[in-house]
């Protein structure tokens, strides 16, 4: 569990906010009711990573699963009525927050997020390469979804340069297309640009994917657990408002840096 936090340390610019203390603690003092248009929530796994001064393990994965349903009910209440939440947990964890949340918000995709790896892998049995990804919308009538500014290669389409004869009159196939359910998407390496240090970086186009397709200029984007604040840095670049949450000083710190937020912290700089 996230450690507890008797005061809040807030942070904030003209587009983003963020907010140093315990989740639950944050979303329930700074965060308003149904004023949310998207949220990307990446938690704790459960799975034994460390993650600064907290560890990853949960005693057992019914503890685990209670304590995501009580942060998950309080990101509902903050979510729009138009809003959006992309959800993400582990392989395992992932079918008990699916049966708990489809009850409360319209799944309208399971997503796959794939990657290879090079380290090394499972030899007595498949080692896993992807994370599981819920998109939910509160309403199925009424929600966003730029489709335009999240097409990618049809392949088939264009580079087989196939005819499609379904219609009145035969046309080319579409050379753009909305990407499946399936991402291949490469995780952040060592030395790469955007690497940060820390145990589950999540890759800036993946959030850029999230972003642009169910948010517009100038919407409001709750990351609840921020870490490096991919979320934000990229929520920033793409001209939306945000709010990271974070309670952990050493990740604090790179996203004060990376947000260039403030020039130090505790009379520190904060280095790359």
């Amino acid at each position: 569990m996230q450690l507890g936090f008797f005061t809040l340390e807030i942070f904030q610019n003209k587009l983003t906010k963020i907010i140093f203390g315990d989740t639950p603690d944050a979303l329930d003092a700074q965060v308003e009711d149904e004023s949310i248009d998207l949220i990307f929530a990446d938690p704790p796994y459960n799975i034994g990573k460390k993650f600064s001064n907290f560890k990853d393990k949960w005693i057992n994965d019914k503890d685990y699963a209670e304590w995501c349903q009580s942060w998950i009910d309080i990101c509902i209440k903050k979510l729009s009525n138009t809003g959006s939440m992309y959800l993400m947990t582990s392989t395992q964890a992932m079918p008990y927050l699916d049966l708990y949340i489809r009850n409360k918000l319209t799944i309208l995709s399971r997503i796959v997020w794939s990657y290879d790896s090079s380290g090394v892998q499972a030899k007595k049995y498949y080692g896993s390469l992807w994370e599981p990804i819920l998109f939910c919308v509160k309403n199925k009538n009424n929600y966003t979804f730029n489709t335009d500014d999240i097409l990618i290669e049809a392949k088939t389409g264009a580079k087989r340069k196939l005819i499609d004869y379904r219609g009145l009159e035969p046309k080319p196939y579409n050379t753009k297309k909305v990407p499946g359910n399936v991402w291949q998407i490469n995780r952040v390496r060592y030395r790469m640009g955007e690497y940060e240090k820390h145990p589950s970086q999540k890759p800036e186009t993946l959030l850029e994917r999230i972003i642009l397709a169910s948010s517009n200029e100038g919407d409001l984007i709750l990351d609840p657990f921020s870490g490096t604040f991919t979320t934000c840095a990229v929520a920033q670049k793409l001209n939306r408002k945000s709010i990271g949450i974070e309670s952990q000083e050493e990740y604090l710190k790179i996203g004060l840096r990376r947000l260039n937020m403030v020039k130090e912290y505790n009379g520190k700089k904060e280095r790359k």
